[in-house]
């Protein structure tokens, strides 16, 4: 047809498209067109009835890419021709809740607080002035909110809050921006603000008023967030710190803090450009940031002994409002530009390794000797979602945990395949339910070694599916029999009658790198982690693999060491340490070397290996770097051991560069054995911990690379991936990446998820689709 002839055609629109202003954004430029006919949310996502000519619909199917709204993802959007109805005008239609049998669309993550919500936050003439639940189609909660698609207001725990006749007249209207709002509200007719004691006693006054105060006197107060509680205290108060470690049962583990904006975090810590785009970022995770030296004197306890803060600014209007009210309430938002002096802790709200609070009932029981108030509301949490952190490393960010603002957002597959749920790893938890050619990772769970963190990822699992719509056809799980994870995952394909399908532990970290880069063909593979089981039986954690799909074959592995006492060796560096003195024949020294109590009993386990399992693990090489030049002799949280080797490293080399590797500090085996004992006995001793620390690091990176370097000559296959909790070590990441790359190699490395063990369950859903093709 040519001219004005008029056209009619059906869209869909597939991706998060669902409260991030789409329909909207349809009907303005159905407007500006000049097209009939209506849009609507059904649960494959947005479908359009467009009629009109020929330009006027063909501008329409160009722009909803290129001009879609900033909070959604555009997948897919395919038309098919229709008969004209003679439609007038254009509408935005009723929900389609259940017409079609499969749900397609996805929810979008929750984000930050727009720049136009906190114009009007702070306007004391408006009527949303300090309303701590304001929001539009740009902003606020989406997953933590939603029971069910597709995204409308009775879908949401802002159901219980009709709206207000002004409220009401903004949502039904197109031009404004809160049209079709799911979580709109006002001070009139949405949720409400409560300070209480642990006993449920309300706090005379204005609920932020009095949390400000509060935390200026000391005390610790649980604050209501988008995805759970956190607890927080005055950063800058070295006793209340204390008190919050004592009863948190933290001993040195770092916190997080909060500040009003990027100027006021200048005092505390350097940040680059790109992590001040992070920290202000919609998704507002918690971002590791170099500390200035005299942070451990303003932040007294926050960070011992650590060059690295963590740092977060505000994502709620509660947190803004308490900035705000601890600026004296100034109008307008200009004192948002400028250095404000309050620091808030800001943890996670749980008892020591469980998950995150996120209910009312929750927090009055399970805050009993930790919390002294809670900021609370009454807008229901539908889903957990802790903070997401995120370091950058060689200009690139890198997850820690990918949780909220990201958890979400799916991971595209290079072919779409059947649903698999994968149960993931024990540590770091996290599941991942697929669907076609997208991978759905659930927000961090934690790990599994207790009651609380168990149901929550039993609870995670029944959320997906249901949020997702999604009838899993096979399970995934570790080949580790022992792992809660394992167990559930059993346990529910018994159920519901499906198949099971085990994946190595170190297959899933390559694959997970392998599904995220769209990598098919076959790579080298490198995991460097703590522990995982192998298909041997044996622990693994140093790996050199070939990885074809669903095929992994092991081309090399470090030399096992000795565990002197299995599990506790990982947590005390100094038995690390003692076993490489073994190693090198002196074991009669081991009880002089080490003042540790049970010194002499772990020579003799060692002497006779007795409850001294082996293992190839790169993380006990860390711990027994760190034991051998006294920078850790027990673990106070996972990984500290690695973390100062790392950060004695960094001080060297910022000062001097990069030492030259220890001469003949490793040695290559025909069998594809890398043995790192030389460079590991020269560290006993050092005079000069930081220069050892990073003569250590220096020959790690010359020694991986040769390894991989020789099995890429042999293998013909020049991609590798890299995975595996060590690869957060920036200095091994980095160095490694450049030198390979020097020598041609093609280096793949997580990008949109972590190295660590959160990725695993992408790994074993992705092996496991391909292993049905093989």
């Amino acid at each position: 047809m040519t001219g004005n002839a008029v056209i009619a055609c059906r869209i869909r629109v597939t991706g998060i498209v669902q409260g991030v202003g789409f329909r909207p954004f349809i009907w303005h430029l159905a407007q500006e067109l000049e097209l009939n006919g209506w849009v609507r949310n059904d649960s494959e996502g947005v479908e359009i009835a467009a009629e009109g000519a020929q330009a006027q619909v063909d501008a329409l199917l160009q722009r909803l890419r290129s001009e879609a709204p900033p909070l959604a993802r555009v997948d897919a959007v395919n038309a098919v021709d229709a008969v004209p109805d003679g439609l007038a005008g254009f509408a935005i239609a009723e929900s389609a809740g259940r017409e079609l049998a499969t749900t397609r669309t996805a929810i979008g993550p929750d984000v930050a607080v727009c720049a136009d919500c906190l114009a009007e936050l702070f306007d004391p003439p408006g009527r949303r002035w300090r309303h701590a639940f304001i929001t539009c189609t740009h902003c606020g909660p989406r997953y933590t909110v939603t029971r069910t698609l597709p995204y409308d207001r009775p879908q949401t725990s802002l159901a219980p809050f009709p709206l207000c006749p002004a409220c009401a007249a903004e949502y039904g209207s197109p031009a404004d921006r809160r049209f079709h709002a799911e979580t709109t509200c006002c001070p009139q007719c949405g949720p409400r603000l409560s300070l209480t004691d642990l006993q449920g006693n309300a706090v005379d006054g204005d609920p932020i008023t009095a949390t400000l105060q509060l935390l200026r006197s000391g005390s610790i107060v649980a604050i209501k967030g988008l995805g759970g509680f956190h607890l927080a205290c005055d950063a800058q108060s070295a006793a209340t710190v204390a008190r919050l470690r004592q009863r948190k049962n933290r001993e040195e583990k770092p916190f997080a803090v909060m500040t009003a904006n990027t100027p006021s975090l200048e005092y505390y810590a350097h940040f680059s450009t790109q992590e001040q785009a992070l920290l202000e970022s919609r998704e507002r995770p918690v971002v590791l940031l170099r500390a200035q030296p005299g942070c451990p004197a303003t932040l007294p306890g926050v960070a011992p002994d650590l060059r690295w803060l963590g740092a977060m600014l505000p994502c709620t209007p509660i947190h803004f409002l308490l900035f705000h009210e601890a600026a004296n309430r100034p109008s307008g938002r200009q004192w948002l530009a400028a250095p404000q002096d309050l620091v808030l802790v800001m943890t996670s709200a749980n008892p020591g390794g469980e998950p995150i609070v996120y209910t009312n009932a929750e927090a009055r029981t399970r805050l009993i000797g930790i919390a002294d108030a809670i900021l609370d509301h009454d807008r229901d949490i539908v889903s957990r979602c802790d903070d997401s952190v995120i370091r950058v490393i060689d200009r690139k960010p890198q997850f820690i945990r990918r949780s909220r603002g990201y958890a979400s957002d799916a991971i595209r597959l290079p072919r779409a395949g059947t649903s698999v749920l994968a149960f993931g790893a024990h540590l770091k938890s996290s599941v991942c339910l697929t669907r076609g050619n997208e991978a759905y990772l659930s927000p961090h769970i934690g790990d599994l070694d207790n009651a609380a963190t168990c149901a929550f990822l039993e609870e995670t699992v029944s959320r997906m599916q249901a949020l997702l719509e999604i009838k899993p056809e096979i399970i995934a799980h570790d080949l580790h029999p022992d792992y809660f994870s394992t167990r559930a995952a059993i346990e529910f394909a018994g159920r519901h009658n499906l198949p099971v399908f085990a994946v190595a532990h170190h297959h899933a970290h390559i694959a997970a790198v392998c599904a995220e880069h769209g990598q098919s063909a076959p790579v080298l593979g490198l995991a460097l982690d703590g522990v995982g089981l192998g298909p041997d039986g044996e622990a693994w954690g140093g790996e050199l693999l070939r990885v074809e799909g669903a095929n992994c074959q092991r081309l090399g592995h470090l030399r096992p060491l000795p565990l002197p006492g299995g599990d506790r060796a990982a947590r005390q560096p100094w038995r690390m340490a003692a076993a490489i003195l073994h190693e090198q024949g002196r074991n009669a020294e081991i009880k002089t070397r080490f003042q540790q109590a049970g010194a002499g009993t772990v020579a003799t386990m060692l002497q006779r290996q007795l409850n001294c399992p082996r293992t190839s693990s790169m993380g006990r090489l860390f711990d027994a770097a760190a034991g051998l030049l006294g920078l850790c002799a027990e673990m106070k949280y996972e990984a500290q051991a690695a973390i100062l080797v790392e950060q004695a490293a960094s001080r060297h080399i910022e000062k001097y560069g990069w030492p030259r590797a220890i001469e003949e500090g490793w040695r290559i085996r025909a069998d594809g054995q890398l043995d790192l004992l030389p460079a590991l006995a020269s560290l006993d001793g050092a005079h000069d911990v930081e220069l050892a620390a990073a003569q250590f690091h220096a020959t790690l990176v010359a020694a991986l690379a040769a390894w991989v370097e020789q099995a890429a000559k042999a293998s013909g296959l020049e991609t590798l991936a890299c995975a595996g909790g060590c690869f957060h070590n920036a200095l091994l990441s980095i160095g490694l990446r450049q030198t390979l790359e020097q020598r041609g190699i093609i280096v793949l490395a997580p990008a949109r998820l972590s190295p660590g063990d959160a990725a695993i369950a992408l790994g074993q859903a992705w092996v496991a689709i391909q292993s049905l093709e093989s």
